[in-house]
């Protein structure tokens, strides 16, 4: 028999929530019925759902899943659609099962007497702390609607740039997958066949050396390719776990910021994204040194974000916040400068989103020259490895169909 979840109400008027199993829902009804209980709302139990909520779990939801949501329900508050109804829509609405999940939950937690971004805060895989942030800010406001279509513009936003740089990585990384099985392949299975046909050079010491070694690192690879794969494979597992403990973390990141080209571009999109946040629970009513505590992490960084947390502990002491973010070097000196100005001005919301917008369009331009530089480099190197195969085994050919 299936499982049904139930809310109903008892003689003094508590709610209450659970599961009972029964042949059908008229049935589930009267066993409620039976134990002098006014049921709410009687459904078939989603056994994934149960197993969650039993073990005090929600679902992972993506990010750009979870987006369109805020501004729905903003739509839906705004046209005077009562909050829990609203959740309600959305729930039934949804095509993703985590997330029906996830609105049940929250609509739940909301009944009960829990604000907004309370019931979200117990989904941490489907709302992030800037979401929940701004939320709170705008519930205790008295301005939801807005809060909720921030939200939705910043969750739009960062979808929007990051989808424009694996847009932009996703042909090279694909160019050099397919020359490395190209290559690879012609060293396993093309490579190997002309080692009789060159025995005799060999023998004689007339084999060229650039044609042994190719034979040779194609034996390698043949006898040992799999377990070479197998070992770097668990050499980057191991990189992985050991780039997890804050001290190799920090040394990483902090050789991020002083790589040639590359780290030019990996620190403007990190400011951009700290402005971003910054600018957003500004905003959104978020106290000052709470929105930089915050901001701090979406550097993805953590030189980048101790450097943030040092100019919150300055605001708390009544300085500015321009003045440590430019001693510690690591913040582009236009943007610090900016910054100073806007907080003269009091109006640093604005000037953050603006910096934003001006790092994010000059990162995009500087990444979309380096791809296009990096396409033809990785052609010229391409054709430069199947070259030097072709000529490691056409030149003891034609040594021998000279000599005949």
């Amino acid at each position: 028999m299936p499982d049904f979840t139930y809310i109903a109400r008892n003689l003094t008027g508590q709610r209450i929530t659970g599961t009972l199993t029964a042949a059908s829902q008229r049935e589930a009804v009267s066993t409620l019925s039976g134990k002098q209980l006014f049921p709410l709302k009687v459904a078939v139990a989603d056994k994934k759902a149960a197993a969650m909520k039993a073990a005090g779990q929600t679902p992972k939801v993506k990010a750009t899943v979870v987006a369109p949501v805020y501004s729905q329900l903003a739509a839906l508050l705004r046209s005077g659609v009562p909050m829990l109804r609203s959740l309600q829509v959305l729930e039934e609405q949804s095509s993703s099962e985590n997330l029906r999940i996830v609105l049940s939950d929250v609509r739940t937690r909301v009944e009960d007497g829990a604000t907004l971004s309370e019931a979200m805060a117990h989904s941490p895989r489907a709302f992030d702390e800037l979401s929940l942030s701004i939320i709170r800010a705008g519930g205790e406001g008295g301005f939801m609607e807005d809060a909720l279509e921030r939200v939705a513009t910043f969750a739009e936003q960062q979808a929007e740039l990051k989808s424009r740089v694996v847009g932009a990585l996703a042909y090279p990384v694909v160019l050099s997958v397919i020359g490395t099985l190209i290559v690879g392949g012609l060293l396993v299975f093309v490579v190997p066949s002309f080692k009789e046909m060159f025995a005799s050079l060999e023998a004689k010491g007339e084999l060229p050396w650039i044609t042994t070694a190719l034979l040779s690192f194609s034996e390698f690879l043949k006898k040992w390719g799999i377990w070479a794969f197998a070992a770097i494979a668990t050499l980057l597992v191991l990189f992985r776990s050991q780039f997890n403990t804050p001290e190799n973390r920090r040394l990483f990141d902090r050789l991020r910021l002083k790589l040639p080209i590359i780290s030019d571009i990996y620190l403007s999109l990190a400011v951009a994204r700290f402005c971003r946040v910054f600018g957003t629970l500004l905003t959104g009513g978020v106290p000052i040194v709470r929105s930089l505590d915050i901001a701090a992490d979406s550097t993805g960084n953590v030189v980048l974000a101790e450097t943030v947390r040092n100019a919150a502990e300055n605001i708390s002491s009544g300085e500015s916040l321009a003045k440590p973010l430019a001693e510690s070097g690591h913040f582009p000196r236009n943007v610090t400068e900016m910054i100073a100005v806007a907080e003269q001005s009091n109006n640093l919301e604005i000037v953050l989103n603006q910096i934003a917008d001006s790092l994010e369009k000059t990162t995009w331009r500087k990444l979309d020259i380096a791809v296009r530089l990096i396409e033809p480099i990785m052609l010229v190197l391409l054709a430069g490895v199947v070259l030097m195969v072709v000529s490691a085994l056409l030149v003891p050919v034609m040594k021998m169909s000279m000599t005949v």
